[in-house]
């Protein structure tokens, strides 16, 4: 038996001078002290040995055993110290290298110019708020004098889902809403930024899908005078100290008297260019007193509250704001248009 064990010692060693990598060396670890490998086997039939015998073959197989382990344990080290030197080789950072740069987002104009817009009025005392896209008739045109059979429909082509539900077309209706949920509490000062929907070719200066923001003011002893001076203030703060604003009598439904609301031209500071058409003023949004009406459906009695409204193209102010003569370039997401407002 002690022949036996320096034989597999001779063979397993010689073995092991032939392994090249590690999965040779796992083979062989469980080839030679394996459960089912011929050293085991041998050390199996130690129980047909006499009592003198057994301690020194077990010593015998304890130092082939230790002889074996040994080997593989330096090989396995061995090749450990390789593996991780040419992982390292691989890995190598080069600090000397330049960085890669990152492209990072940046606010969307349009965006830009809700935000100014609500910070400017929230600096007044209005609040933000908002409504669903997808809309009542009756918040979009009824409660506003624009009864099924009203002619002035017809200015607003609209999409309709069904019979009384619909795109809004304006944000009026969330002035609507607001109205019921204050239930003829004053006083009313709100702004309503959002997307609204009509039925237009696109164009340089018309879309489909466009944003508005409109505002509502509702209380006691409110006049055309204070609409004036809020929209002054407001133009003024938002194309500079400069700016003047002139009103023109127009019509909406809901607003009485109703007015067109130009400012001096951007371009030329209101002494004439191309822009505007060599009047020195741009149109820039509508408004008006609340029609009386309104604030009836509303729950405001018309004789002791009054109040003014207006609306605004967001698109409309980006346009004159930013100098851009095309609002489909506010949708048509060309990183060359947008990157020129990540600065600003």
């Amino acid at each position: 038996m002690k022949a036996r064990l320096e034989a597999l010692k001779l063979e397993a060693l010689g073995e092991l001078e032939q392994v090249t990598d590690m999965q040779q060396l796992n083979e062989l670890k469980i080839k030679y002290l394996g459960k089912k490998g011929p050293l085991t086997e041998v050390l199996r039939g130690m129980g047909a040995l006499s009592a003198e015998e057994r301690p020194l073959i077990g010593q015998v197989a304890n130092d082939v055993r230790a002889a074996i382990a040994e080997v593989m344990e330096s090989k396995q080290l061995q090749y450990e110290q390789a593996e991780t030197a040419k992982r390292l080789e691989l890995e190598t950072i080069d600090v000397t290298l330049p960085g890669k740069s990152t492209n990072l987002g940046a606010i969307h104009p349009l965006s830009k110019v809700i935000q100014e817009v609500e910070d400017i009025f929230i600096g007044m005392g209005y609040t933000v708020e908002e409504g669903p896209e997808v809309e009542q008739d009756y918040y979009n045109f009824e409660a506003l004098n624009l009864p099924k059979d009203h002619p002035a429909r017809d200015m607003q082509d609209s999409f309709y889902v069904t019979e009384d539900i619909l795109m809004r077309t304006h944000t009026s209706p969330v002035q609507v809403r607001t109205m019921e949920r204050l239930q003829g509490a004053v006083p009313v000062k709100i702004i309503c930024p959002g997307k609204v929907y009509r039925r237009d070719d696109d164009d340089a200066t018309h879309s489909h899908v466009f944003t508005q923001i409109e505002g509502l003011v509702i209380d006691k002893h409110v006049r055309m005078s204070d609409l004036k001076g809020t929209l002054l203030q407001f133009v003024q703060e938002m194309f500079g100290a400069q700016t003047e604003i002139r009103l023109r009598p127009s019509f909406f439904p809901f607003t009485e008297p109703s007015a067109e609301v130009d400012v001096t031209c951007v371009i030329c500071g209101g002494s004439g260019c191309r822009v505007c058409k060599q009047t020195g003023w741009l149109e820039i949004l509508g408004s008006g007193m609340v029609h009386p009406r309104v604030l009836e459906m509303a729950g405001y009695d018309p004789k002791i509250y009054s109040g003014f409204a207006f609306g605004m193209g967001v698109e409309r102010i980006a346009m004159l704001k930013y100098g851009v003569d095309d609002i489909r370039h506010f949708y048509t997401n060309d990183l060359r248009f947008l990157k020129q407002f990540a600065q600003n």
